[in-house]
């Protein structure tokens, strides 16, 4: 019978179809993983698993191997990629030509192709197992437990990896207050930022007079370099349409929204059928499990206003209304969506929820620190080898994310920086690379944890620059309902283009201090208010560097191009031209054997001189 027409009703009826599954896929001697998250298919693994479908239908394999599209694997800057089970094989920078080679000598002949597995930077060594590859031996899943390793497209494959049993339990043994109990004694917090406890929020939530009441999954995840929620949501749909249904349960609530931006079409997609998939088997709608519990789940599209992230806001927009923040009180858990009693969730901390329900808060707490439990997905961008998204305990310490996970920096070049937090993060040195990665820890250094971003940056990193990027983007992103955000933000980021401009002087930097913690003590929102930390934290820890730009008039790094200017050494240029043919705006000029000269006033700085100069002879100045 088809998933799609048979229904649900009882326990029993989850624990055949479990069973069913898991039966199903027995017996196959390897199983492929196939990357389909976003970063993967925009490198074209559609391609990839369709040679796999073609070749192992010519070698007659179909019921011997089984394919497997998943969500995000992770290790993203190798994708397209895949892991054959049972070996645990990781294969990365896939093409079709490379996929018949390992159909033939692996799948068939048995033997592992190193070098098209994982390679050191360092040592130059493949690493063909992901029990022995540090960016996956290093992590805990439990937000991420299925993303990568189900069929994102089926509810079988959700339920034969004991999807909806946490559901089964809230309504058949727990109940309301024991369930919420249990998400409190999990220590389990907010993982959009704010980090608030979510079995108080839930417990606000149940204690509301009964009556229609909701709850809100926040997808609108805009951090620049941030895919945690997208990378969940694509790879496993399911357990949010489970998360929403138990805390929905537990509030009193009989409707769920999920506010996803419309950048992430794949996400829409995957969740739109995943919730349709439980509606037809009867895990949505009426008399859920055979209880008296009613529920359903809407998707609401957002137009990607970084400020709808607030709680508040995020309410205003699904009203129809403009994205702005709203005073608080009253808190959303007392009036929100149309005056309704309101709790509101982000995806990864809704991810975990079923996962505290089947393995207990007592096991889910044995992992992090202090008041920070559980563990934490982040997004790893920048300048590091291993890009991708991970799922690590708390507590562990920054430098164990960026090198030991994260494989140091690219080139092997030096650390210099990482911001954790997104936009509105601060951003740490080499001394604060044995930091505890935990709320408190991070927040004492003067970043924060925020939403899971992490971007590591190298020497070439201009800090200035970089602070003046992110008061861009927040100044860009604000909302303008307060006077501190909407033109303390403006204010910023013309003191920051004054000083990477060249213009600067010394009495900017104390006014830029000072400017940004107003703004910070008195912006109305979580976003006006983390506005100013990348400010902060550079002139706190890379002040050098505001200082060079100001009375030096250089940038260090060579980043901010009105500080530099290119020459040629004379003794060094051979005449070969190359850079006055690569040059795009005829600035260099030169007889051919001679030495070539730039003209400053029509440079624009770009660089194509120097990577094609093969005698060293471009300097920065």
């Amino acid at each position: 019978m088809s998933i799609y027409t048979l229904k649900l009703n009882t326990v029993k009826d989850l624990e055949e179809l479990r069973q069913s599954f898991q039966e199903s896929t027995t017996g196959y001697r390897h199983t492929i993983y196939v990357c389909g998250g976003a970063g993967c298919n925009s490198s074209n693994s559609d391609a990839i698993v369709q040679a796999l479908k073609k070749a192992i239908t010519l070698r007659g394999l179909s019921q011997e191997v089984r394919l497997v599209v998943t969500g995000c694997v992770g290790l993203c800057a190798q994708g397209p990629c895949m892991i054959v089970d049972p070996e645990g094989v990781f294969y990365g920078n896939l093409t079709p030509e490379k996929i018949k080679m390992i159909v033939d000598k692996h799948l068939i002949g048995g033997n592992v192709i190193r070098e098209y597995c994982y390679q050191d930077t360092v040592t130059g060594e493949y690493i063909p197992y992901t029990k022995d590859l540090p960016f996956f031996s290093s992590q805990v899943k439990i937000a991420l437990r299925n993303v990568g390793r189900i069929d994102y497209s089926s509810i079988e494959d959700y339920i034969g990896h004991d999807g909806y049993f946490a559901l089964a339990k809230v309504l058949n043994e727990y109940g309301r207050e024991r369930t919420i109990q249990e998400i409190t004694d999990s220590g389990l917090r907010g993982r959009g930022g704010a980090g608030f406890p979510t079995g108080t929020k839930w417990k606000s939530g149940f204690d509301q007079p009964e009556g229609q009441k909701y709850i809100i999954c926040n997808a609108d995840e805009g951090d620049p370099g941030a895919f945690m929620d997208r990378s969940i949501l694509e790879g496993d749909p399911h357990s949010i349409v489970e998360a929403l249904l138990i805390g929905g349960y537990c509030i009193g609530a009989n409707k769920g929204y999920v506010y996803v931006r419309a950048e992430y079409p794949l996400a829409v997609e995957r969740l739109t059928e995943a919730i349709q998939q439980a509606r037809d088997t009867g895990l949505l709608g009426e008399h859920i499990l055979g209880s008296d519990f009613n529920f359903d789940i809407e998707i609401r599209i957002g137009a990607g206003a970084f400020v709808c992230g607030e709680e508040t806001a995020l309410i205003n927009s699904i009203e129809g209304h403009r994205g702005e923040p709203r005073q608080k009180p009253p808190f959303p858990f007392q009036s929100g969506l149309w005056g309704c009693p309101t709790t509101i969730n982000n995806v990864e901390t809704l991810a975990n929820v079923p996962a505290i329900i089947n393995m207990g808060a007592e096991k889910y707490a044995s992992y992090g620190v202090g008041r920070s439990k559980g563990t934490k997905v982040f997004a790893l961008a920048g300048d590091l080898v291993n890009s991708g998204i991970i799922e690590i305990p708390m507590g562990i310490p920054l430098r164990d994310i960026i090198f030991k996970i994260g494989g140091g920096m690219k080139d092997g070049k030096a650390f210099k920086a990482v911001q954790t937090g997104g936009p509105s993060g601060g951003c740490l040195t080499q001394e604060h690379l044995d930091v505890s990665v935990d709320y408190e820890s991070l927040t004492q250094a003067g970043a924060i944890m925020g939403s899971g971003g992490l971007i590591a940056m190298d020497e070439n990193t201009c800090l200035v620059d970089t602070a003046r990027y992110f008061v861009d983007f927040v100044k860009d992103e604000s909302c303008g309902h307060c006077v501190p955000c909407r033109d303390g933000t403006t204010r910023m980021l013309e003191l920051l283009e004054k000083i990477t401009g060249g213009q600067g002087e010394m009495e900017d930097l104390d006014n830029l201090e000072i400017l940004a913690r107003t703004i910070s003590q008195t912006a109305m929102c979580a976003l006006g208010q983390t506005s100013p930390n990348p400010v902060l934290t550079t002139l706190k820890y890379f002040r050098d560097e505001y200082v060079a730009h100001v009375r030096d008039k250089k940038c260090p790094a060579h980043v901010c191009t009105a500080l530099f200017t290119y020459t040629i050494d004379s003794d060094k240029c051979r005449g070969c031209t190359l850079c006055a043919r690569n040059c795009p705006v005829d600035a260099i000029s030169g007889e051919k054997g001679q030495p070539h000269i730039i003209d400053a006033s029509a440079c624009i700085k770009c660089g194509t001189c120097k990577q094609n100069c093969r005698f060293d002879a471009i300097v920065l100045n």
